[in-house]
């Protein structure tokens, strides 16, 4: 049964402490006829699973390939299902896809993308450990402090700040170097930091991804404005993809990080329509291929003459 309510906002709930992203998309506009009524929500998850009710499968078809989209990009999108030819129109922030299949109206559909806030984990307990630890909740950072005995540095975290000034800060940097962890630091000075690195039981590339002395020169002083460098330079590599050179104008105008590549789409032999080429969408294997459907009455029509769709 779809999910409505209170069970909607506990999968809700779920998925955030999971750290699993997805997509709220909400009915914003319905013509009758239509099933879907303004205020239905729905959650489209990372696999292509919808749990919540926005209308007919064809609705959902549409929902599913552009909510993975809106999570590949990371950017919100207006959806309109009308009915006709397929056709897609797009403009910024929209996108308006017409169905053969939809038996009539139209529905509106805003696609908001949730991503998990980005992990940093700190080591340390010094006073610029405690300070990453408050200016990075400012930046919507989920700032994990740890000691280094107790630090579990995952795969999928933003970064690794070592700042404990001598405590156990090998364990955790080897940790998050083998991980591929994008930034990963380490607060000392360039005498200390260069035996720390030389120390480090990892390949002369991974060891090259430290950055130490951490942050930007900024000419920090206080625990505070040293965990403003660190977050700075952070930032810069989150967005920029290296380090920035505040030093040269072509700083400012640097290309940001590539968006994640988009999934995989598919044409519905029957109908037309363009659809998401993932597990949860409707599909049928025929001669060692799989197609996939917008509908059930499109997957029952290919079904009854496989040959005829196939070849088309």
């Amino acid at each position: 049964m779809p999910l409505h309510g209170e069970a909607l906002a506990a999968k809700v709930q779920e998925l955030v402490e999971r750290r699993e992203p997805f997509v709220r998309a909400t009915v914003v506009r319905a013509q009758h006829p239509t099933s879907a009524h303004a205020g239905d929500t729905a959650l489209v998850l990372a696999n292509g699973d919808i749990d919540g009710f926005l209308g007919g499968t064809c609705v959902e078809a549409s929902v599913r390939e552009y909510g993975l989209q809106t999570l590949s990009k990371h950017e919100p999108l207006l959806l309109r299902v009308v009915p006709g030819e397929p056709s897609r129109t797009r403009e910024e922030g929209a996108v308006e896809v017409s169905n053969p299949c939809l038996s009539g109206g139209a529905v509106e559909i805003f696609l908001e993308p949730q991503m998990p806030a980005p992990r940093v984990v700190v080591v340390g307990g010094t006073p610029v450990a405690q300070a990453l630890g408050a200016l990075g909740a400012i930046l919507d950072l989920d700032m994990e402090l740890s000691d280094g005995a107790t630090a579990e540095p995952r795969a999928d975290d933003a970064a690794l700040i070592v700042a404990s000034q001598g405590r156990d800060e090998e364990p955790a940097l080897e940790a998050a170097l083998r991980l591929g962890v994008p930034y990963v630091a380490l607060v000392a000075s360039r005498t200390r930091g260069a035996a720390v690195l030389a120390s480090l039981d990892v390949d002369d590339g991974q060891r090259a991804r430290v950055h130490s002395p951490a942050g930007l020169l900024l000419g920090g002083r206080t625990p505070a404005e040293i965990a403003l460098s660190i977050l700075a330079e952070l930032v810069s590599v989150r967005h920029l993809g290296r380090t920035a050179d505040t030093t040269t104008p072509e700083a400012a105008t640097a290309d940001p990080v590539p968006a994640s590549a988009e999934p995989a789409s598919a044409v519905d032999p029957v109908c037309g329509m363009s659809v998401a080429a993932v597990e949860s969408t409707l599909h049928a294997e025929y001669a060692g291929t799989t197609y996939y459907f917008c509908s059930p009455g499109c997957r029952r029509a290919f079904l009854a003459d496989p040959e005829r769709y196939a070849a088309s």
